[in-house]
């Protein structure tokens, strides 16, 4: 099922065959994520793939992610093929066109195998959906396409990981249940001893072997989507002994809030995710509207239950705020869509900066390296833009100016507006945020260098790395691959 672990296990997968010499690539052929990334080549895929490619010490590359689904509300999904967009298209269109999409996906996997030793493929969801099974892309459609072997993974963590296994294997056809190869159960707390009778039985009723029980660990590694723990556990690194308190606003179609989990590195920050007012309690030093996949109706979704207000409100009692892309796009003064590139129509924002969006027809998608504005102290970034809204901050100081010399985003006062996601990931700007933010409140500034996420994502996966080494049958996976 989701949120099972199977992009980190993918991911401790590909630095495993790297660490062992083998040229590896990851590859998931269709993605339903909001976290996506933008290639050096102007390209948009999930984050997922770009975390697993780090993995395996390779550039990301969108032939990885061939098809990225980026839902815009519960029926409707911006569709993505080959890094570019091709419309916003309806649950029902987007499964008849779907087959339509298999000679690009094999394209793109094909080139990949051509360079490489191992392909390591992450599933989608459960590969049993026997309702949708004749049109499958993604799990045994692809494994049969492509003659794959399979691991099948169940989480132990919320009960019923026998169930779960057994249950998928007697749903998949007979030809399928040849394919797999062997199971994982994923996230065991606990004494293993206790679970082995339970490991032989399960072996005997699907008859394959348990390749690994992973234990329960978290790595501070960018979740795929919104089943992340991060977004479901509002408090993930709120620790009220910190000095500064920053609140991060999960509106129902949140993307790229992996921008934010840097700032969670630095000892002086806390952070949490907030969905009411409730949750939005306190006087946050810094809060941060995250990009979104519908501005729009995010905006409004704000303003009926109540949290629009609740940001003025705290704002004029003290607290920064920080909008990034679609927040950046929520704190000025209009947004207008006059292509309905999302739901059409005329919104009001907050009218914390002076600035008015417009969406047009073609989606802008860069990456980017900057400099920060004086009001930092001149410290480098580097992110990616995906958007189709243009603001237009004439003669306003910017937040960053790129490496072209353009301005980018806005600082009027204490509000921070800019297009930059991954922001934070060099370390330089969380330090300054902190220390700005430290003697708005009267404290003393740290001056602390923060690691580089890059940095930290390195270490992560080499842990990632060898847990699983440790805890898996790792020559009965090279059995499989041979």
């Amino acid at each position: 099922m989701s949120n099972v672990g199977k992009s980190l296990i993918a991911a401790g997968l590909c630095r495993i065959f790297m660490q062992d010499c083998y040229r590896v690539s990851p590859f998931k052929s269709q993605n339903m994520a909001l976290n996506s990334f933008v290639t050096k080549d102007g390209k948009e895929m999930s984050r997922a793939q770009v975390l697993q490619a780090a993995a395996a010490k390779v550039e990301p590359d969108v032939r990885m992610n061939p098809v990225l689904i980026k839902p815009t509300g519960d029926m409707n999904s911006q569709v993505i093929v080959n890094g570019k967009a091709i419309g916003n298209y309806p649950a029902s269109e987007y499964f008849k066109m779907k087959k339509s999409l298999i000679p690009e996906i094999r394209s793109a996997y094909d080139s990949l195998a051509a360079e490489n030793d191992i392909i390591v493929i992450e599933g989608a969801g459960s590969p049993a959906e026997i309702n949708l099974r004749e049109d499958d892309i993604v799990n045994m459609g692809l494994a049969e396409l492509v003659d794959a072997p399979v691991i099948l993974v169940g989480d132990i963590d919320p009960g019923g990981v026998f169930a779960q296994l057994y249950g998928t294997m007697e749903l998949l056809r007979p030809e399928e249940r040849k394919r797999v190869v062997g199971v994982m159960i994923n996230k065991f707390r606990g004494d293993i001893e206790l679970l082995k009778p339970g490991l032989g039985q399960i072996e005997k009723l699907t008859g394959v072997p348990v390749l690994g029980v992973i234990p329960y660990t978290k790595f501070n590694l960018d979740g795929e989507d919104s089943l992340s723990y991060e977004l479901n556990d509002p408090g993930f690194s709120y620790d009220a002994d910190r000095a500064l308190d920053v609140a991060v606003i999960r509106y129902p179609h949140i993307s790229n809030y992996t921008d934010v989990n840097p700032l969670a590195l630095h000892p002086a920050v806390s952070v949490r995710y907030a969905e009411s007012v409730r949750e939005l309690s306190g006087q946050p030093d810094l809060i941060i509207l995250p990009g979104t996949k519908n501005t729009l109706g995010d905006l409004r979704w704000l303003k009926d239950n109540g949290l629009y207000q609740a940001v003025l409100d705290l704002h004029k009692r003290g607290s920064a705020i920080l909008g990034i892309c679609g927040g950046y796009q929520m704190l000025g003064e209009s947004i207008s869509d006059p292509y309905f590139i999302e739901d059409g129509g005329d919104e009001n924002g907050l009218g914390l900066l002076p600035v008015k969006t417009v969406f047009e027809k073609e989606k802008l998608l860069c990456g980017d390296v900057a400099k920060c504005t004086e009001f930092f102290g001149s410290v480098n970034i580097r992110g990616y833009q995906t958007h189709s809204g243009v603001t237009d901050t004439t003669g306003l100081m910017p937040f960053c100016r790129l490496a072209d010399g353009r301005d980018e985003g806005v600082i009027y006062g204490d509000v921070f507006g800019t297009y930059m996601h991954g922001l934070f990931d060099t370390g330089e700007l969380t330090s300054v945020m902190a220390d700005h933010l430290l003697k708005r409140k009267g404290l003393k500034p740290m001056g602390l260098k923060v690691t580089d996420f890059e940095d930290e994502r390195e270490k992560q996966l080499d842990l990632l790395a060898w847990t699983m080494r440790d805890n898996i049958d790792l020559d009965g996976i090279y059995r499989a691959l041979r």
